[in-house]
């Protein structure tokens, strides 16, 4: 695709995108996004982190005894 074509197709798409944000009420110096504050990250507790993972090991425990009992 030509240079000419490739600026034709993207001014199209900034029109566009520029039309949808004016619906919305946005201005390209404050988007939506930028007003609101980010969401803190959820941490797991070492408490959590260990009862997964004891609950893994007994899942696992009781797995390969069922195998092992299909062996015998």
């Amino acid at each position: 695709m030509s240079a000419p074509a490739r600026a034709r197709i993207a001014a199209a798409a900034r029109a566009r995108w520029a039309k949808v944000k004016a619906a919305k009420g946005e201005t390209a110096a404050a988007p939506a996004a930028a007003a609101a504050p980010k969401k803190a990250k959820r941490k797991m507790s070492a408490e959590g982190r260990a009862r997964i993972v004891a609950a893994t090991k007994a899942r696992w425990a009781r797995i390969h005894a069922e195998q092992a009992a299909k062996a015998a």
